[in-house]
């Protein structure tokens, strides 16, 4: 199965030089420092930040109990 322009294979061995690179007990923090950061840049390019976000969630909530 191919995902992209990688294949099964590729993704396993880079998923071996990862761990042999940080070792098994960093890559949890790798990983969460990585989803932050797409976190981070995603949010600067859609120009939201926190507070809007949870302001739309918290009106769209309240709309739905008024509905219901």
């Amino acid at each position: 199965m191919r995902i992209g322009p990688l294949g099964m294979t590729e993704l396993l061995l880079i998923l071996v030089v990862v761990l042999l690179i940080f070792g098994a007990s960093r890559l949890p923090g790798v990983g969460s420092a990585l989803g932050k950061g797409i976190r981070s840049f995603k949010t600067s390019v859609t120009g939201e930040d926190e507070s809007t976000r949870r302001e739309e969630s918290s009106t769209e909530a309240g709309s739905e109990d008024r509905r219901s």
